[in-house]
């Protein structure tokens, strides 16, 4: 079992991302550790540093329960250039397979998110 994030609604031909649940938690680890902070060490992740002390415009995604929930339209877009600006830092090194992997798995959260704002609907977590 997993998880998708995908727009609300029912438009079948709309984007989505899956992940299993590991699979999801590995590529929150690799964003917040390209933010600065491990997320072990977060609340809800077995640590005790609280969401407050961290300023990252993508707090909103690995700060967000696994398979329950949305992001509305407004935190798509202000995560956004920071995802995009994290996909341009790392093309230069595409030679990783798991690096390769968090590109494109970043991508197609992208264009999830993208059409997201476009649509006006949030981002479901399911």
């Amino acid at each position: 079992m997993g998880l998708m994030l995908c727009p609300a609604g029912d438009e079948v031909a709309s984007p989505d991302i899956s992940w299993s649940h590991y699979g999801f938690n590995l590529f929150r680890e690799w964003l917040a550790q390209i933010e600065g902070f491990p997320l072990p060490e977060m609340v809800g992740f077995g640590g005790k540093r609280p969401w407050s002390s961290v300023t990252t415009t993508l707090t909103p995604l690995p700060n967000h329960p696994d398979d329950d929930g949305d992001l509305a339209p407004a935190q798509c877009a202000a995560m956004l250039p920071r995802l995009e600006a994290i996909v341009g830092e790392r093309l230069r090194v595409t030679d990783d397979p798991v690096l390769q992997r968090r590109i494109d798995d970043t991508r197609q959260l992208i264009d999830v998110m993208t059409y997201c704002v476009d649509k006006g609907v949030p981002l479901d977590f399911c």
